[in-house]
């Protein structure tokens, strides 16, 4: 791992672990905030929608997902976990956002903005492959030698067949 990765890596996740933190202590405003939100969900949910529970598992996944990202471990999982997460964090919060004064509106602007960031932050680190070929890479590559592989092979037995079948004509 390289020392930016190293370093970054834990100065992003830092930010959600603290909010997940948060989270888990003040489940109560939370699930405030969630509210809203989950009335409209709720209506197409197949099952009852808890407000404090749900706000307690978003806690627990930042505060994992977060704890695996600076660990390094998983990091691409969860930092695509974090990035769904903070997409929602960043709805909730600018609509719970007080907006009745300048300083309100200028708050709430920057809470965006924060939010905004971290997605960033996280997606980039989604697709950080850390130097490595992707998957994807890895996948097409592995089928292209195959198929080089398998062409080779069917030469050699196309020339072995036409040599046994050259032999038995001349013999």
């Amino acid at each position: 791992m390289s020392l930016v990765r190293f370093l970054a890596r834990p100065m992003l996740a830092s930010s959600f672990v603290v909010a997940g933190l948060d989270k888990l202590k003040n489940a109560d405003d939370t699930a405030q905030q969630l509210s809203p939100l989950l009335r409209r969900a709720a209506q197409s949910l197949p099952f009852p929608a808890d407000e404090k529970l749900l706000a307690r598992v978003i806690g627990g996944t930042q505060v994992g997902a977060g704890a695996l990202l600076a660990l390094g471990k998983c990091s691409r999982f969860s930092a695509t976990l974090l990035a769904g997460i903070s997409v929602l964090n960043a709805f909730v919060e600018w609509r719970s956002a007080d907006i009745s004064t300048k300083e309100g509106r200028l708050g709430r602007r920057a809470q965006l903005l924060k939010n905004i960031s971290l997605t960033g932050g996280v997606l980039l680190a989604a697709v950080d492959t850390a130097g490595k070929p992707s998957l994807a890479w890895r996948a097409e590559h592995l089928a292209m030698d195959a198929k080089k592989a398998t062409g080779k092979q069917i030469k050699k037995t196309d020339r072995a067949v036409r040599k046994a079948v050259d032999n038995a004509v001349g013999a």
